[in-house]
């Protein structure tokens, strides 16, 4: 996959490239902080059926190769990834991840997981676009993938399967499990271990932390489309902001508003001058931010557990100064962003899932009415932005990475997404577009250099086809 990277500074723009380890990083063996897993190399499973969480059930029914609802979370190492012990890694650590241990399978009211008795998928190298469709009987019957590119590890995930956070678990651990295959010296070699902070929890944290039906008293509207020349179907552009963290924090403190609250005021921002061109809009920019409602209710659990907000924007006029867009984002967000009205976002979400007569219903019929809510639903969004925070590996594994970031592939009427992931001192903003043009980003980098953050631009090279 060829990648161009560029450097952005305050007052200038220049080639850079991605740094390299020269010499290995020089750590202690450690067994603190590790739980030790009996290991049983044939091990037995018992059989296992599981019902799709409320947030899950949607997803086999719009997943398609042009939208296929996988998204990448991905590790660069400091060193070339030795695909046999990968291999070996996922091997040992796919038997204690029960969320991803599955194969989907079609009842006659409801899509539901069992048990997956064939071996783990086999890793592959990359030599694809990212987030494309898993073909189920192509891998094994497993829902995810496990690929490698030189220094890279990457985990894609059908989103029925668990969020970002979920996934993020596994990768943690695969990474871990893989570094001590790779150099002994720093754990057990072969034998399956997980960190004190891993969970393997699969409750489904919807239904546990439902208290009520509800109805929906909150409005959605047709929001802005943004639109251009497409790529061809199943790929999109991809491109990469290494931004110093430390000096996003700082900025973000000088506007009186949250790191989240100020990337995604960039993003309004960016979209009103790079697609809008200032020029009013009658629809609003609704950008949907899945909110982790984990931290809410105490939840542990690796199955989705998320709740979806809309950062609103609307250009009512063509003079709007950066401070004014931030304004109305931040202040959406502040509004919608409240235990009370998040409660009451999964309130109305589970209620649906246990409505009697909606269950009696056989699975056909409600493929097509979720198909048509969701055709109805997507008209709400302009695009979408997730951040899974700042991520913190254990000691020493994290001298062995480099750098995360999240991918996300593209939806219906949402041609440009961002992911974000915070490692150390760098974040990564990453945008998916299925728009070729990169006016939008292009802005949004841009007006990062300007308030003075230093900015690392990277692309998988499909602008440049």
């Amino acid at each position: 996959m060829s990648k161009k990277r560029q450097k952005t500074t305050n007052k200038k723009t220049a080639q850079n490239t991605q740094k390299k380890s020269d010499t290995k990083p020089e750590v202690k063996p450690t067994d603190s902080k590790m739980k030790s897993v009996k290991r049983q190399p044939k091990r037995i499973r018992e059989a296992r059926f599981d019902k799709l969480d409320n947030t899950a059930n949607l997803f086999p029914v719009i997943a398609s190769r042009k939208s296929s609802n996988v998204y990448r979370i991905a590790a660069t190492l400091t060193e070339e990834i030795q695909p046999e012990k990968l291999q070996q890694a996922l091997d040992m650590v796919l038997p204690y991840f029960d969320v991803m241990h599955v194969r989907m399978k079609t009842g006659v009211f409801w899509y539901y997981f069992e048990d997956n008795p064939n071996p783990a998928p086999r890793v592959m190298q990359e030599d694809m676009g990212p987030c494309q469709y898993i073909n189920p009987l192509l891998n094994r019957e497993y829902l995810f993938r496990v690929l490698y590119y030189e220094r890279r590890i990457s985990l894609e995930v059908f989103h029925a399967l668990t969020d970002g956070n979920g996934a993020l678990m596994f990768l943690k651990e695969l990474v871990y499990q893989y570094l001590r295959l790779v150099h002994p010296e720093i754990g057990k070699g072969d034998r399956m271990e997980l960190h004190e902070e891993t969970t393997v929890d699969r409750e489904d944290s919807y239904l546990k932390h439902y208290k009520r039906p509800a109805k929906k008293s909150y409005k959605t509207e047709k929001a802005l489309v943004i639109r251009g020349e497409m790529f061809p179907r199943e790929y999109f552009g991809i491109m990469h902001g290494y931004l110093h963290l430390p000096d996003v924090k700082r900025v973000a403190k000088q506007y009186g508003v949250t790191v989240n609250q100020y990337l995604l005021g960039v993003f309004a921002w960016s979209v009103y001058k790079g697609y809008m061109h200032s020029i009013p809009h009658r629809r609003p920019l609704a950008v949907c931010v899945p909110v982790n409602l984990r931290p809410y209710y105490g939840s542990a659990t690796t199955k989705n557990f998320f709740a979806v907000v809309s950062a609103m924007f609307r250009a009512e006029r063509e003079d709007y100064t950066f401070e004014e867009v931030l304004a109305q984002v931040a202040e959406s967000l502040k509004s919608q962003i409240t235990k009370e009205h998040l409660e009451e976002i999964m309130a109305y979400n589970v209620s649906n899932e246990k409505n009697k007569a909606l269950r009696a219903t056989p699975l056909f019929i409600k493929n097509i009415a979720m198909k048509i809510i969701y055709q109805m639903s997507a008209k709400a969004n302009s695009g979408c932005v997730t951040n899974l925070g700042l991520v913190k590996l254990a000691s020493p594994y994290d001298a062995y990475v480099e750098s995360l970031y999240a991918t996300l592939s593209m939806s219906k009427n949402q041609n440009l997404k961002a992911a974000v992931v915070s490692y150390k001192d760098t974040l990564v903003f990453t945008f998916s577009s299925a728009v070729r043009e990169v006016d939008v980003q292009k802005v949004f980098f841009r007006k990062l250099a300007e308030d003075g953050i230093d900015v690392s631009v990277e692309t998988n090279g499909v602008y440049y086809e």
